[in-house]
């Protein structure tokens, strides 16, 4: 039974904890509420009580847009933090599980990225996940560092749960269309970093960098039109009537976003003998759940 300590309290956190009954797992939580990423002396102080086999940071300063206005907070949390972490994980001889991001490329041309591509981080929540990549890889003989884009799921603030409460308040939407990517659950995304810790700790030759994503590739507009029609044959009643596709640079935003998130798997595929759905099983499985919840019955 591999001992795992958790950093976070988001939603692939959430994930972890439930797909951890299918694996050989015991998952101690630290919730941010308990003790912040930044904060290294608490966080060693959870190692030496817990004695973990696997760090799982599954915390990080994730909203994009606030990176560009908070610049310090998110070099702290993303970069700073990990580095630190990083180097508690490498003096305890602890296998250091990480995740990081599409937005660590430039998101030019529409071929899927692969781990060894060149990155060019085009924003500062990028380039503060790119730099967190650098210490990890840097300092950590065992690490697992996973990439991943679009992350969904039925908790938490998503565009999944964004979309549907739009939806719901508005008759008119307006939804960017040339950014493409693969939404990818939560859910499938715990289950990979499980599976690849569990092979790991018997072969800690396959330590690494590794993209998981699921299968296939939509744009933020499709996405959109797929969750109204599948949520909406599940039963839910929209007050939207149209939705305008708009392109990137007529989205008011204050940071660029990559235009190709897609991600090449077939490295995790090949060393970790596991294939990932389609973007839309894994959609509409969290669709499923998200209906089940009592405020949707």
């Amino acid at each position: 039974m591999l001992k795992i300590l958790l950093l976070g309290n988001g939603q692939l956190a959430r994930a972890l904890i439930e797909c951890s009954c299918h694996f050989p797992v015991q998952i101690t939580q630290v919730t941010t509420a308990q003790c912040r990423l930044e904060d290294t002396k608490g966080i060693r102080s959870f190692v030496i009580k817990e004695k973990p086999d696997v760090i799982i940071n599954a915390a990080a300063f994730t909203k994009v847009e606030l990176a560009e206005s908070q610049p310090d907070l998110a070099w702290l949390i993303n970069a700073a933090a990990v580095d630190g972490l990083a180097k508690l994980a490498s003096e305890y001889d602890i296998l250091l599980v990480h995740i990081s991001t599409d937005y660590v490329f430039g998101g030019q041309g529409i071929i899927p990225w692969c781990e060894e591509d060149q990155t060019a981080p085009l924003n500062v929540y990028g380039k503060t996940k790119r730099s967190g990549e650098v210490a990890i890889m840097g300092q950590c003989e065992k690490y697992l560092l996973f990439r991943t884009s679009w992350l969904h799921s039925p908790w938490r603030r998503n565009f999944i749960k964004s979309m549907l409460t739009l939806g719901m308040n508005k008759e008119h939407l307006s939804v960017v269309c040339d950014q493409i990517g693969a939404p990818t659950s939560a859910c499938m995304l715990a289950k990979a970093i499980l599976h690849a810790v569990v092979v790991t700790s018997h072969k800690p030759e396959l330590s690494g960098l590794y993209h998981v994503a699921a299968q296939g590739e939509t744009s933020w507009y499709d996405l959109a039109k797929y969750c109204f029609s599948v949520a909406g044959s599940m039963g839910m009643v929209f007050k939207v009537k149209s939705i305008e596709p708009v392109l990137s640079d007529d989205y008011p935003s204050m940071v660029l976003r990559p235009l190709n998130s897609r991600l090449n798997t077939k490295k995790f595929s090949r060393y970790f003998w596991m294939e990932f759905p389609a973007w839309q099983d894994d959609v509409s499985a969290t669709l499923s759940s998200l209906l089940r919840q009592p405020e949707h019955r």
